[in-house]
Protein backbone atom coordinates (compact mmCIF):
# COMPACT_ATOMS: atom_id res chain seq x y z
CA UNK A 1 0.00 0.00 0.00
CA UNK A 2 1.51 3.33 -0.98
CA UNK A 3 1.17 6.13 1.66
CA UNK A 4 -0.57 9.67 1.26
CA UNK A 5 1.66 12.40 0.61
CA UNK A 6 2.65 14.30 3.61
CA UNK A 7 1.04 17.86 4.08
CA UNK A 8 2.49 21.16 6.10
CA UNK A 9 -0.83 20.83 8.38
CA UNK A 10 -3.22 18.60 9.58
CA UNK A 11 -5.15 16.99 6.70
CA UNK A 12 -8.75 17.35 6.04
CA UNK A 13 -9.31 14.40 3.90
CA UNK A 14 -6.83 11.02 3.59
CA UNK A 15 -7.17 8.20 1.01
CA UNK A 16 -4.60 5.34 0.83
CA UNK A 17 -4.79 2.20 -0.58
CA UNK A 18 -7.96 2.96 -2.43
CA UNK A 19 -8.71 0.43 -4.69
CA UNK A 20 -11.98 0.06 -7.08
CA UNK A 21 -12.60 -3.04 -9.51
CA UNK A 22 -15.49 -4.12 -11.58
CA UNK A 23 -16.23 -7.62 -12.46
CA UNK A 24 -17.38 -7.55 -16.30
CA UNK A 25 -20.03 -10.18 -17.67
CA UNK A 26 -18.56 -13.39 -19.05
CA UNK A 27 -17.89 -13.34 -23.11
CA UNK A 28 -18.92 -17.06 -22.89
CA UNK A 29 -21.16 -19.11 -20.46
CA UNK A 30 -18.22 -21.00 -19.50
CA UNK A 31 -15.51 -18.00 -19.80
CA UNK A 32 -14.26 -16.41 -17.17
CA UNK A 33 -15.11 -13.18 -15.79
CA UNK A 34 -12.19 -10.32 -16.74
CA UNK A 35 -11.65 -7.53 -13.66
CA UNK A 36 -11.86 -3.95 -14.75
CA UNK A 37 -9.10 -2.29 -12.51
CA UNK A 38 -10.68 1.29 -12.42
CA UNK A 39 -8.71 2.18 -9.41
CA UNK A 40 -5.61 0.29 -7.65
CA UNK A 41 -3.56 1.19 -4.38
CA UNK A 42 -4.54 5.01 -4.93
CA UNK A 43 -3.74 7.51 -2.17
CA UNK A 44 -3.19 11.00 -1.83
CA UNK A 45 -3.97 14.06 1.11
CA UNK A 46 -5.97 16.88 0.86
CA UNK A 47 -5.45 19.94 3.48
CA UNK A 48 -8.03 22.07 4.54
CA UNK A 49 -8.59 24.65 2.35
CA UNK A 50 -6.77 23.16 -0.75
CA UNK A 51 -7.83 22.78 -3.76
CA UNK A 52 -6.14 19.18 -5.00
CA UNK A 53 -6.49 18.94 -8.95
CA UNK A 54 -6.37 14.84 -10.68
CA UNK A 55 -6.00 14.42 -13.97
CA UNK A 56 -5.14 12.41 -16.90
CA UNK A 57 -7.10 10.42 -19.95
CA UNK A 58 -10.18 9.69 -20.47
CA UNK A 59 -10.50 6.11 -18.43
CA UNK A 60 -8.15 6.61 -16.09
CA UNK A 61 -9.79 6.15 -13.05
CA UNK A 62 -10.58 9.91 -12.09
CA UNK A 63 -14.35 10.14 -11.76
CA UNK A 64 -14.12 6.23 -10.19
CA UNK A 65 -11.75 7.68 -6.99
CA UNK A 66 -14.66 10.41 -6.52
CA UNK A 67 -17.03 7.54 -6.73
CA UNK A 68 -15.59 5.36 -4.42
CA UNK A 69 -14.65 8.00 -1.69
CA UNK A 70 -18.48 8.67 -1.86
CA UNK A 71 -19.13 5.34 -1.48
CA UNK A 72 -21.54 5.20 -4.73
CA UNK A 73 -19.44 2.78 -5.57
CA UNK A 74 -17.89 1.25 -2.49
CA UNK A 75 -14.10 0.36 -2.96
CA UNK A 76 -12.90 -3.42 -2.21
CA UNK A 77 -9.96 -2.27 -0.45
CA UNK A 78 -8.14 1.00 1.39
CA UNK A 79 -9.25 3.81 3.72
CA UNK A 80 -11.03 7.05 3.07
CA UNK A 81 -10.82 9.27 6.67
CA UNK A 82 -12.37 13.12 6.80
CA UNK A 83 -11.62 14.65 9.68
CA UNK A 84 -10.40 11.12 11.30
CA UNK A 85 -13.51 9.59 10.46
CA UNK A 86 -13.09 6.31 8.24
CA UNK A 87 -15.97 6.41 5.76
CA UNK A 88 -15.23 3.28 4.58
CA UNK A 89 -16.71 1.64 7.73
CA UNK A 90 -20.06 3.59 7.88
CA UNK A 91 -23.31 2.20 8.05
CA UNK A 92 -26.39 3.58 5.70
CA UNK A 93 -27.52 5.59 8.28
CA UNK A 94 -24.37 7.09 9.36
CA UNK A 95 -23.53 7.97 5.46
CA UNK A 96 -26.46 10.04 5.81
CA UNK A 97 -25.19 12.65 7.91
CA UNK A 98 -22.05 12.59 6.50
CA UNK A 99 -23.34 13.77 3.23
CA UNK A 100 -23.81 16.77 4.78
CA UNK A 101 -19.96 17.14 5.37
CA UNK A 102 -18.71 15.77 1.69
CA UNK A 103 -20.53 16.65 -1.47
CA UNK A 104 -20.40 15.67 -5.04
CA UNK A 105 -20.59 18.03 -8.07
CA UNK A 106 -21.90 16.53 -11.38
CA UNK A 107 -20.26 16.97 -14.65
CA UNK A 108 -23.43 17.94 -16.43
CA UNK A 109 -25.54 20.06 -14.70
CA UNK A 110 -29.08 20.41 -16.47
CA UNK A 111 -29.08 16.44 -15.89
CA UNK A 112 -28.18 16.93 -11.79
CA UNK A 113 -31.29 19.49 -11.49
CA UNK A 114 -35.01 18.29 -10.95
CA UNK A 115 -36.94 19.70 -14.24
CA UNK A 116 -39.71 20.28 -12.00
CA UNK A 117 -38.32 22.51 -9.23
CA UNK A 118 -37.47 25.82 -9.72
CA UNK A 119 -34.18 26.94 -8.24
CA UNK A 120 -35.23 28.49 -4.99
CA UNK A 121 -36.54 24.83 -4.51
CA UNK A 122 -33.42 23.20 -5.87
CA UNK A 123 -31.38 24.69 -3.38
CA UNK A 124 -33.67 24.37 -0.47
CA UNK A 125 -34.33 20.84 -0.84
CA UNK A 126 -31.17 20.21 1.02
CA UNK A 127 -31.60 21.33 3.62
CA UNK A 128 -34.77 19.88 3.84
CA UNK A 129 -33.92 16.38 3.54
CA UNK A 130 -31.35 17.29 6.81
CA UNK A 131 -34.04 18.71 8.43
CA UNK A 132 -32.01 21.84 8.94
CA UNK A 133 -33.01 25.07 10.15
CA UNK A 134 -36.96 26.46 9.92
CA UNK A 135 -38.94 26.74 6.82
CA UNK A 136 -37.82 30.49 6.33
CA UNK A 137 -34.69 29.98 7.70
CA UNK A 138 -34.24 27.58 4.88
CA UNK A 139 -35.14 30.04 2.38
CA UNK A 140 -33.28 32.95 3.39
CA UNK A 141 -30.06 30.70 3.89
CA UNK A 142 -30.95 29.05 0.43
CA UNK A 143 -31.06 33.23 -1.63
CA UNK A 144 -27.32 34.40 0.51
CA UNK A 145 -25.83 30.58 -1.17
CA UNK A 146 -27.28 31.84 -4.97
CA UNK A 147 -26.54 35.35 -4.31
CA UNK A 148 -23.06 34.32 -3.23
CA UNK A 149 -22.87 32.13 -6.75
CA UNK A 150 -24.28 35.04 -8.91
CA UNK A 151 -27.14 34.29 -9.29
CA UNK A 152 -29.79 37.13 -7.98
CA UNK A 153 -33.44 37.17 -6.48
CA UNK A 154 -34.49 37.24 -10.24
CA UNK A 155 -33.75 33.71 -10.99
CA UNK A 156 -35.31 32.59 -7.75
CA UNK A 157 -38.50 31.57 -9.39
CA UNK A 158 -36.87 30.04 -12.96
CA UNK A 159 -37.17 26.53 -13.73
CA UNK A 160 -33.56 24.51 -14.85
CA UNK A 161 -34.28 24.84 -18.57
CA UNK A 162 -34.15 28.74 -18.43
CA UNK A 163 -30.88 28.95 -17.24
CA UNK A 164 -27.43 29.05 -19.07
CA UNK A 165 -25.47 26.25 -19.07
CA UNK A 166 -23.12 28.45 -16.52
CA UNK A 167 -26.03 29.43 -14.59
CA UNK A 168 -27.19 25.63 -13.80
CA UNK A 169 -24.09 25.00 -12.72
CA UNK A 170 -24.04 27.61 -10.31
CA UNK A 171 -26.99 26.09 -8.87
CA UNK A 172 -26.03 22.87 -8.47
CA UNK A 173 -22.35 24.59 -6.87
CA UNK A 174 -25.36 26.26 -4.54
CA UNK A 175 -27.02 22.95 -3.61
CA UNK A 176 -23.88 21.34 -2.67
CA UNK A 177 -22.34 24.85 -0.90
CA UNK A 178 -26.03 25.38 1.13
CA UNK A 179 -24.81 22.71 3.28
CA UNK A 180 -21.69 24.11 4.64
CA UNK A 181 -19.87 20.99 3.31
CA UNK A 182 -16.38 20.18 4.84
CA UNK A 183 -14.93 19.39 0.97
CA UNK A 184 -16.78 19.52 -2.05
CA UNK A 185 -15.49 16.75 -4.84
CA UNK A 186 -16.13 18.30 -8.83
CA UNK A 187 -16.04 15.44 -11.33
CA UNK A 188 -15.59 17.63 -14.29
CA UNK A 189 -17.72 19.89 -13.53
CA UNK A 190 -17.24 22.64 -16.64
CA UNK A 191 -16.86 19.93 -19.36
CA UNK A 192 -20.24 19.73 -20.53
CA UNK A 193 -19.83 24.03 -21.09
CA UNK A 194 -18.92 26.20 -23.60
CA UNK A 195 -15.51 27.59 -23.58
CA UNK A 196 -16.87 31.49 -22.23
CA UNK A 197 -18.72 29.97 -19.77
CA UNK A 198 -15.98 27.51 -18.28
CA UNK A 199 -13.75 30.59 -17.49
CA UNK A 200 -16.82 32.00 -15.19
CA UNK A 201 -17.51 28.91 -13.48
CA UNK A 202 -14.02 28.44 -13.03
CA UNK A 203 -13.50 32.24 -11.49
CA UNK A 204 -16.34 31.60 -9.31
CA UNK A 205 -14.38 28.22 -7.83
CA UNK A 206 -11.49 30.42 -7.60
CA UNK A 207 -13.60 33.17 -5.65
CA UNK A 208 -16.28 30.88 -3.14
CA UNK A 209 -13.02 29.08 -2.35
CA UNK A 210 -10.95 31.86 -1.24
CA UNK A 211 -13.99 33.83 0.54
CA UNK A 212 -15.49 30.18 2.24
CA UNK A 213 -12.02 28.80 2.57
CA UNK A 214 -13.57 25.82 0.38
CA UNK A 215 -11.68 22.30 0.04
CA UNK A 216 -11.89 21.31 -3.20
CA UNK A 217 -11.51 17.61 -5.28
CA UNK A 218 -11.00 19.26 -8.56
CA UNK A 219 -11.11 16.18 -11.41
CA UNK A 220 -10.43 17.49 -14.64
CA UNK A 221 -8.97 16.93 -17.93
CA UNK A 222 -7.90 19.80 -18.97
CA UNK A 223 -4.66 20.94 -17.37
CA UNK A 224 -4.74 24.48 -18.00
CA UNK A 225 -7.79 25.01 -15.56
CA UNK A 226 -6.19 23.23 -13.56
CA UNK A 227 -2.64 25.06 -13.07
CA UNK A 228 -5.18 28.00 -12.44
CA UNK A 229 -7.23 26.51 -9.75
CA UNK A 230 -5.07 24.11 -8.15
CA UNK A 231 -2.84 23.98 -5.13
CA UNK A 232 -1.65 20.65 -6.13
CA UNK A 233 -2.33 18.04 -9.10
CA UNK A 234 -2.11 14.34 -9.15
CA UNK A 235 -1.55 12.66 -12.60
CA UNK A 236 -3.19 9.10 -13.24
CA UNK A 237 -2.72 6.54 -16.04
CA UNK A 238 -4.36 3.21 -15.77
CA UNK A 239 -6.01 3.69 -12.26
CA UNK A 240 -3.06 5.11 -10.75
CA UNK A 241 -1.03 7.07 -9.49
CA UNK A 242 1.92 8.07 -11.59
CA UNK A 243 3.28 11.75 -10.71
CA UNK A 244 2.09 13.84 -7.83
CA UNK A 245 3.59 17.34 -6.91
CA UNK A 246 2.29 21.42 -6.10
CA UNK A 247 0.92 22.61 -9.73
CA UNK A 248 3.91 24.96 -9.74
CA UNK A 249 6.16 22.45 -9.72
CA UNK A 250 4.47 19.86 -11.59
CA UNK A 251 4.24 22.10 -14.69
CA UNK A 252 7.86 23.29 -14.07
CA UNK A 253 9.74 20.16 -13.78
CA UNK A 254 7.47 17.20 -14.65
CA UNK A 255 9.59 14.31 -14.06
CA UNK A 256 6.83 11.17 -15.50
CA UNK A 257 7.47 10.86 -19.05
CA UNK A 258 3.37 10.61 -18.86
CA UNK A 259 3.56 13.86 -17.40
CA UNK A 260 5.83 15.38 -19.77
CA UNK A 261 3.38 13.93 -22.80
CA UNK A 262 0.42 15.54 -21.44
CA UNK A 263 1.94 18.94 -20.58
CA UNK A 264 3.52 18.67 -24.06
CA UNK A 265 0.23 19.38 -25.54
CA UNK A 266 -1.10 22.53 -23.72
CA UNK A 267 -1.91 25.23 -26.22
CA UNK A 268 0.06 28.06 -25.52
CA UNK A 269 -1.87 31.22 -25.98
CA UNK A 270 0.76 33.45 -27.87
CA UNK A 271 0.79 33.55 -31.56
CA UNK A 272 3.46 32.01 -33.42
CA UNK A 273 4.95 30.36 -29.93
CA UNK A 274 5.76 26.96 -30.30
CA UNK A 275 6.65 23.90 -27.47
CA UNK A 276 8.02 20.76 -28.18
CA UNK A 277 5.34 17.96 -28.47
CA UNK A 278 5.28 14.48 -27.12
CA UNK A 279 3.28 12.26 -28.86
CA UNK A 280 2.29 9.24 -27.25
CA UNK A 281 2.62 6.29 -29.78
CA UNK A 282 -0.93 3.84 -29.34
CA UNK A 283 -3.75 4.27 -27.39
CA UNK A 284 -4.14 3.66 -23.52
CA UNK A 285 -4.11 -0.22 -23.01
CA UNK A 286 -7.52 -1.79 -21.60
CA UNK A 287 -7.70 -1.97 -17.61
CA UNK A 288 -8.80 -5.39 -18.50
CA UNK A 289 -5.25 -6.37 -19.47
CA UNK A 290 -2.93 -4.03 -17.26
CA UNK A 291 0.47 -4.34 -19.23
CA UNK A 292 2.76 -6.05 -16.46
CA UNK A 293 5.76 -4.05 -14.49
CA UNK A 294 5.11 -0.44 -15.46
CA UNK A 295 1.48 0.54 -17.33
CA UNK A 296 3.41 3.40 -19.24
CA UNK A 297 5.66 1.29 -20.38
CA UNK A 298 3.89 0.25 -23.73
CA UNK A 299 3.79 3.63 -24.79
CA UNK A 300 7.00 5.01 -23.34
CA UNK A 301 9.93 5.93 -25.59
CA UNK A 302 12.37 5.26 -22.32
CA UNK A 303 11.06 1.82 -21.57
CA UNK A 304 14.10 -0.59 -20.45
CA UNK A 305 13.65 -4.22 -19.54
CA UNK A 306 13.52 -3.33 -15.62
CA UNK A 307 10.11 -1.66 -16.85
CA UNK A 308 8.49 -4.54 -17.98
CA UNK A 309 9.60 -6.31 -15.05
CA UNK A 310 8.47 -4.64 -11.93
CA UNK A 311 5.90 -2.06 -11.28
CA UNK A 312 7.58 1.58 -10.30
CA UNK A 313 6.10 2.83 -6.36
CA UNK A 314 5.58 6.23 -6.07
CA UNK A 315 8.01 7.38 -4.62
CA UNK A 316 9.68 11.40 -3.63
CA UNK A 317 12.16 12.40 -5.92
CA UNK A 318 12.09 15.96 -3.88
CA UNK A 319 10.35 17.64 -0.97
CA UNK A 320 6.97 16.95 -2.11
CA UNK A 321 7.18 15.51 -5.32
CA UNK A 322 6.44 11.82 -5.75
CA UNK A 323 6.71 9.90 -9.22
CA UNK A 324 6.18 6.50 -9.98
CA UNK A 325 8.96 6.11 -12.62
CA UNK A 326 12.11 3.41 -12.95
CA UNK A 327 13.58 6.58 -15.18
CA UNK A 328 13.04 9.19 -12.31
CA UNK A 329 14.18 7.27 -9.72
CA UNK A 330 17.34 6.39 -11.36
CA UNK A 331 16.96 2.95 -11.31
CA UNK A 332 17.87 2.83 -15.55
CA UNK A 333 20.13 4.78 -17.49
Amino acid sequence: MTAALPLPGDPLLVVEGLSRHFRLSRNSLLGHRPTVKAVDDVSFAIGKGEVLGIVGESGCGKSSVAKAILNIHPPQSGSVRLNDTDLTKLTAAAWRLMRRKIQYVFQDPLNALDPRRTVLEQVIEPLTIHGLGARQDRADKARRILDAVGLGPIHDAKFPHELSGGQQQRVVLARALVLEPDIILCDEPISALDVSIQAQVVKLLQKLRLELGLTILFISHDLSIVRFLCDRVAVMYLGKIVELADTRTLFDDPQHPYTKALISAIPIPSPGARRDRILLEGEPPSPVNVPGGCRFNPRCGFSAPLCLQQEPALLATSDGHRVACHLAHGEIA
